[in-house]
């Protein structure tokens, strides 16, 4: 099998395939993740949009694979993946952790020079440029434990379950190691419009946080605060779901990179 495929076959779901869609929109899991999180996102915008589920190593059909701990190894990995796809208008869509990796590929995309992406959703994470000190990933994993609990977005059974744990910790660990020591680079800004979903009590962003997504790019930037905490998208999906539906009307052409 080619490289590529054997790449793209490792890390792109397609739920519900859409080949008469006119684009395509790439969703990026939060730390400890998987594609699975998309499935209902995947199946309320087909068949008018292709949505591709990235897969991390670590988890699930992935599990035997070690976790990547860095951000900018991902996003060449996914970057790699996904030039099957690149056929037609790419947007991409990332939450928390997973946002971080959606903007790390939209700067390479454009740098590429080949299709840039139409537009870049962030959800559930402060701009680049707002730091914050954090440790989860030096924990403990009674304390890693306790951060999924704090953010109430991790089904509760698996959490009462230490074997199902013991499995998908390593993995967790990973994705926060990765998260947790990236740093972005001030001088790269992009071009493409962005658009910023975060939650009025999310304790992981704030909204002056997530408004602060204005400074990563020259295009046009929007803004939108939806009740809840850092898993507000999962209580609002009806309305994030209409949302990105908007937003991406109208892209039935690739725009290039320039």
């Amino acid at each position: 099998m080619p490289q590529t495929s054997a790449r793209k076959d490792l890390w792109v779901r397609r739920y519900h395939p859409a080949p008469d869609s006119p684009l395509r929109l790439v969703c990026l899991p939060h730390a400890g993740g998987s594609s699975t999180f998309y499935f209902p996102v995947s199946k309320a915008l087909s068949p008018a949009v292709d949505v591709l589920a990235i897969q991390y190593p670590g988890r699930q059909d992935r599990l035997a694979e070690p976790g990547i701990e860095s951000i900018p190894e991902l996003a060449d990995q996914i970057f790699a993946a996904l030039q099957d796809f690149t056929d037609r208008p790419l947007a991409l869509f990332g939450h928390s952790m997973g946002a971080v990796l959606a903007h790390e590929l939209a700067l390479r995309m454009e740098r590429s020079g080949t299709a840039a992406p139409v537009r870049l959703f962030v959800s559930g994470r402060r701009a680049p440029s707002c730091r914050r000190d954090e440790d989860v990933r030096l924990r403990t994993d009674d304390g890693i434990l306790n951060e999924l609990k704090t953010l109430h977005g991790t089904d509760e059974s698996m959490l009462a379950d230490r074997e199902v744990l013991d499995m998908i910790m390593p993995a967790i660990r990973s994705d926060y190691r990765a998260v947790e020591s990236y740093r972005y680079d001030p001088e790269a800004v992009l071009g493409c419009p962005v658009t910023v979903l975060t939650g009025d009590a999310d304790p992981r962003v704030t909204p002056d946080e997530a408004r602060q997504w204005r400074e990563h790019t020259t295009g046009e930037t929007d803004v939108h605060v939806f009740p809840g905490g850092h898993f507000f998208l999962a209580d609002r999906s009806t309305e994030v779901v209409d949302l990105v539906a908007r937003r991406l009307t109208g892209h039935a052409t690739p725009v290039k990179a320039g």
